[in-house]
Parts: C-alpha cells; sequence; structure tokens
C-alpha cells in the first residue's frame, strides 16, 4: 500500500483511479436497479462512484483499478478474521470438493450447531437459514405462533431486515400503529407493528398499556448498529425482558451484528441479559450467506415439523457455509481474542480522539469491535432522532478523503465500522493519521 498522502495533495477533485469502476458501474445499471444488488452499495450518500472490489487479504481490499485500501467494512461486519483468511478458505474448499448442495441433512450442522449453543448461555436449540432477514422474519413468526398475539414492538433506528413487518416507521403517536416505510408493504401489516423511540421506557410502558395481551414480542438490536452505533443501557434492556416476562411476550434480541462481535455469546452475554429468542447472521457465515434463530427448546418446538409454526428454506444449513462458520467460530473461540480486537479498536478510538477538545463536533464510539465516526458534539448519541443529518455533509467529505488516503469505510454516515482480526498495530497507526486529517479537511469552512 502506498504511503498515506499529505492533506496538501488533496483537492476537491478525486485522486483515485476510477475508470474501470466507472465502467463496471456503468455496465451495472443496465442489469441491476441502481446499478446496485444492495442500496447502500451505489455510493448516494457519499457521492462518486462506488468501488468495485477486486480481491481482498487480510485487512486489506484491492479495487478493479488497483487501489488498495485498509478496510473496515469488513463486508459489514462477518470478516472478523479479516479476508481470504487460510482457516476458513481451507475448510471450505475442502468441503466444496465433496458437493455444494444437498438438500439434506449433514454432520456439518451438528457441528455449527454445537459450536454455537455449547458456548453460548441463551440458547437451546437453533434453526440455519440463509440470511439475516430470513432469521429475524422467522423470530417474529415464531413469536407469534408461540404466544399466539400478532402485534410485535420495535424502535427507531433498529433495523431488522427487509421482511413487511419491519419495513414500519413511528406513527403519530405511542398508541398509534407504525406506518409502512417502504412501497409494497400493506398498510395492515404496518398496523401490526408498534414503533418506539429507542431508551424509553414510559413508552414502553404506554404501548403494553394500550395494548395488553395483544403483543408477541419486542424485537431489538441490543447493540443498534444500523443506524449509526447507539449503545443502549444495560437497564433498559433489563427492562425490556422483565416487562416482557409480565405480560407474557417475548423478548428478540436481533444480534445479526452484535452477535460473536462483542464477545461469543454477543450482547446477551456481554449484557448478562436473556432474550428469549435470539438472532444471527454475518459472523457464522465466515462470510458466506448464512442466518440463524435460536430460543430455549420449549420455544423451538413450535417449529415445524415439531409444532405448526412453518418456516423452510431449500439452502439452509448449506455445507460449504456451514464449514466456513465452523471454522471462523472455532478461531473465536482461541484465548484473548475478543480483548485483542477490543484493545486495537480502543487503540484506534484513543487515537483519533486524542487532542480534540469537546466543543469539536467529531466523536467515535465504540463497543467490542464495532465502532462509529459522527459529526456531533454528543457525549453518546443513544436514540436515531439525536444524529443531526446535516453532519452527512461533513462525511461525505471525510469518506472522499480516507478513500484518497487508502482508508475505506462503509459508504454512509450511518454505517458503523470494524476491526478484525487481520488489522494490524501498522494499519491502526496509519488509519489514525488519515482519520486526522480527513477530519481537518471534513470540518474545514
Amino acid at each position: 500500500m502506498k504511503d498515506i498522502i499529505e492533506i496538501s495533495e488533496l483537492n476537491d477533485t478525486t485522486m483515485l483511479k476510477r475508470e474501470i469502476s466507472e465502467k463496471l458501474f456503468e455496465e451495472a445499471k443496465t442489469h441491476f436497479p441502481g446499478g446496485v444488488n444492495s442500496p447502500v452499495r451505489a455510493f448516494k450518500a457519499v457521492g462518486g462512484t462506488p468501488l468495485f472490489v477486486e480481491h481482498g487479504k487480510g485487512s486489506h481490499i484491492w479495487d478493479e483499478d488497483g487501489n488498495e485500501f485498509i478496510d473496515y467494512c469488513c463486508s459489514w461486519g462477518p470478516l472478523i478474521l479479516g479476508h481470504a483468511n487460510p482457516s476458513v478458505l481451507e475448510k471450505v474448499k475442502a468441503t466444496a470438493d465433496k458437493g455444494l448442495s444437498f438438500g439434506a441433512p449433514t454432520r456439518l450442522e451438528n457441528e455449527l450447531a454445537d459450536l454455537i449453543i455449547r458456548n453460548h448461555p441463551h440458547i437451546e436449540k437453533i434453526r440455519f437459514v440463509s440470511s439475516g432477514t430470513e432469521a429475524c422474519m422467522s423470530a417474529i413468526r415464531l413469536a407469534r405462533g408461540h404466544t399466539k398475539r400478532n402485534k410485535i414492538i420495535k424502535f427507531e433506528g433498529c433495523y431488522h431486515g427487509h421482511s413487511d413487518s419491519v419495513l414500519v416507521n413511528a406513527g403519530s403517536g405511542l398508541a398509534t400503529f407504525g406506518i409502512s416505510s417502504s412501497a409494497g408493504v400493506p398498510d395492515s401489516f404496518a398496523k401490526e407493528t408498534i414503533v418506539l423511540p429507542l431508551n424509553d421506557i414510559d413508552a414502553v410502558k404506554h404501548a403494553f398499556e394500550h395494548h395488553k395481551k395483544e403483543i408477541a414480542a419486542i424485537i431489538i438490536e441490543p447493540i443498534p448498529a444500523n443506524n449509526g452505533l447507539l449503545i443502549q443501557k444495560r437497564e433498559f434492556l433489563e427492562f425490556l425482558a422483565d416487562i416482557c416476562s409480565v405480560h407474557g411476550s417475548l423478548l428478540i434480541f436481533d444480534e445479526v451484528i452484535s452477535g460473536f462481535r462483542v464477545g461469543f455469546s454477543g450482547a446477551s452475554g456481554y449484557y448478562n441479559v436473556s432474550p428469549d429468542i435470539v438472532t444471527f447472521g454475518k459472523i457464522i457465515g465466515g462470510g458466506l450467506p448464512v442466518g440463524a434463530y435460536a430460543a430455549s427448546a420449549d420455544i423451538m418446538k413450535a417449529i415445524s415439523p415439531d409444532g405448526n409454526v412453518y418456516q423452510a428454506g431449500t439452502l439452509s444449513g448449506n455445507p460449504v457455509a456451514m464449514a466456513a462458520g465452523i471454522a471462523q467460530l472455532t478461531e473465536c473461540l482461541k484465548p484473548w481474542f475478543y480483548e485483542e480486537l477490543e484493545r486495537k479498536t480502543k487503540k484506534l478510538v484513543k487515537g483519533v480522539m486524542e487532542g480534540l477538545t469537546l466543543d469539536v463536533q467529531f466523536r467515535m464510539y465504540h463497543i467490542g469491535s464495532i465502532f462509529w465516526c459522527v459529526f456531533s458534539d454528543n457525549e453518546m448519541i443513544r436514540a436515531a432522532k439525536d444524529i443531526d443529518i446535516m453532519s452527512m455533509v461533513n462525511f461525505k467529505k471525510f469518506h472522499l478523503a480516507l478513500l484518497e488516503m487508502g482508508v475505506y469505510l462503509g459508504p454512509s454516515e450511518y454505517e458503523v465500522g470494524f476491526m478484525s482480526a487481520a488489522h494490524t498495530d501498522t494499519d491502526i497507526d496509519k488509519t489514525i493519521i488519515a482519520m486526522r486529517k480527513a477530519r481537518e479537511i471534513a470540518m474545514a469552512q
């Protein structure tokens, strides 16, 4: 990777080579809506042409134009070991040689399930699916089937995939139901979802008072990381568990991002709060498409073929994905794995923030190996409503400057960054310098 360039070398015109990415993007727009297969990849929030990645190794990625970057997106979190980890690749290749899919049970499903259940104190049975969206959708259906109730509570600033029940915004008052946040979601679906502000105990109490025995479940990211990093207090999560218990509702922890990221047992272990159902994704696939939902044996017995809550998937438990998960989670269980990730994350944050006065409108929040750069002077942002949307202008300049200096973050201010085991102290030292310079550029009048 080339040495980090000086601020004086930067100007308003991008210096990255993007000719091949630009050509590929124009071609992609003839094939895909917006030229992408997932909206944030289009770079609309930061401007310019999305980078078409050619390959990755360790903590670095290279695009089709030959530009090299230290990568803190890590495929949006799954690559906790970094790109092309040898242990994962070896297991994947050996499994692929035997066949890619069978639509029948394999011992690899048993091995990955056992690895997870033995090391997670809050679950007894698990069902593998193919994505985080599918996991959350299935968990909500399970909660409704188990409780024989229809309504759910979700929170502003938490994302649970793109199934109909959760593509919902807040209504006009705490006692009202949500409204569809996407075309194609019927209002009748949205009316079964109550959307509340995060970190607001009174709002949750109010919802239960008005809907009493109608609420099947509360679903929450215990570490909200899809709309910024909105770290919640342990007391709020404990309150949610208690009020669900009192009213016969279930608490669903969406740990698609936080699962195996802040510790092997995720946020439920980190906070020592026991949810009724947990959803997983990302890290358990080692970079391949996997999701899962898990709970006690009593709750999971409602799932078909044992019970009458139907859920199926042709590629669920895919052997290659299971193999990748086994290899990756085995590494995660090694001594001091998470402590070292947290050390590196703290080093990055401390280095970038060192010397800043409180009046400077830039913060880095972090937990475990997750961090978030935001242009704000708030000591801590715990709710989506506290994010200043005007700061996106600063982030756009920040993101471009970082690209010029060889550092890649997810292309939106609302996306978090991830540390991997592959990031070195040298990577972090270079990133600290780059982020300091990019911040100055972004905040210059």
